[in-house]
């Protein structure tokens, strides 16, 4: 399969859940998170403002952004721009819609980044949304220990890849 029909395939599987049951498979992938050795042990964490058909991280981030280092992410052209939530940093609505943090950009090292995928195999393959956001910045981070986290049905036999992508080295599932 190719990560065109492989997208569709994992949009197709999520209409066949309901609202409650991807609430319940988010919450349990996100406990598995705030449990984990890595996360427990990270002062600086990268995480994710989820988009709706992500594993919901906004009220995981809200309970820890004031325990951690949280640094999120803002698109600004080809690139990742990492923010750090500050007590007082405000959201507003990027390029896709998704929430970003207005604040300066965060220039520090990081302990942990957690990832968003359409789609996770178990050798680490991710498949993002097609606009390499993710493999150029993991690319200037090659030592920090990555976490995939993702709905079951995201979880598949084999994620198609290229050279360029980067692989993770954890994912969360159900």
């Amino acid at each position: 399969m190719n990560k065109k029909d492989l997208r569709q395939s994992i949009r197709a599987a999520k209409k066949q859940h309901t609202p409650e049951e991807l609430r319940k498979q988010a919450a349990a992938v996100m406990q598995k998170l705030a449990e984990h050795p890595r996360f427990l042990a990270a002062e600086k964490v990268m995480l994710y403002a989820s988009l709706p058909d992500e594993v919901e991280t906004l009220a995981f981030i809200e309970s820890w952004r004031h325990r951690k280092t949280i640094v999120l992410p803002t698109v600004v052209g080809d690139d990742i721009i990492p923010v750090e939530l500050a007590d007082d940093t405000a959201f507003a609505e990027g390029d896709f819609h998704i929430p970003e943090p207005q604040n300066h950009p965060y220039t520090g090292d990081f302990d942990l980044i957690v990832v968003p995928g359409m789609a996770f195999d178990a050798e680490g393959h991710r498949l993002g949304r097609g606009r390499g956001y993710y493999d150029r910045f993991l690319a200037l981070h090659p030592q920090v220990h990555t976490i995939g986290l993702c709905f079951d049905f995201q979880f598949v036999p084999e994620v198609p890849c290229e050279p360029h992508d980067r692989i993770i080295d954890e994912i969360l599932t159900v």
